[in-house]
């Protein structure tokens, strides 16, 4: 079964409906400029919150190393989320394992991402706005993806509880990852819209 990843908690409520619903991961987004960043203060107190075997992910973009590291001191983050134009060996200096997101333009992005981050756990495709580094809440071209891959997709981009069965059965992605298509606003989770995002993923 692909894994599941509740992206922008905002919430210590949101983020334990999404691991009472069954989602293996959740994610804090460290970038002022999105409707769904947090402080450092706020992601420690949502995560003290969590049950055991919840993986927290932290997302930054192009962010200075020290801010990083200030919030990795407070903050205590599994898996790290780069959205910006982060090198490999940027993204390796923190010592945490890392996705790297890729915004999909077209087919020959994806050629050669194993190689330009070799340390990435996954790669995660979502979808290309100008100025907009994620959470589009837009579906990209699922054609682009190669099938035959040597990298663990991790596939975002407008997924909702209505296409994320259709998603999974065409990509085989090794995760989901999904912020807006369960949300009632902004940084504001639906459980009921959680539940049946994590139903449909399980239904597959």
């Amino acid at each position: 079964m692909a894994r599941i990843k509740i992206c922008g908690i905002t919430r210590v409520e949101d983020a334990l409906a999404a691991a009472e619903a069954g989602a293996d991961a959740i994610g804090l987004v460290f970038y002022a400029p999105s409707p769904r960043a947090v402080t450092a203060v706020q992601a420690a107190d949502i995560i003290a919150a969590l049950p055991p075997f919840v993986t927290t992910v932290g997302l930054f973009v192009d962010a200075e190393p020290d801010y990083v590291r200030e919030v990795l001191g407070q903050v205590p983050l599994d898996v790290l989320q780069f959205h910006g134009d982060e090198s490999d060996t940027y993204c390796r200096q923190f010592g945490r394992p890392f996705l790297k997101a890729v915004r999909v333009q077209c087919a020959d992005q994806l050629a050669d991402v194993a190689s330009r981050w070799p340390g990435a756990s996954g790669i995660l495709l979502d979808s290309y706005k100008p100025g907009v580094p994620g959470g589009t809440g837009e579906v990209f071209d699922w054609t682009l993806v190669p099938l035959k891959r040597e990298w663990n997709l991790v596939l975002a981009g407008g997924l909702t509880a209505g296409n994320v069965h259709q998603a999974i059965r065409e990509m085989r992605p090794w995760a989901v990852d999904v912020s807006g298509g369960v949300e009632a606003s902004k940084g504001i989770k639906d459980v009921a819209k959680i539940n049946a995002f994590v139903q449909e993923v399980k239904r597959v």
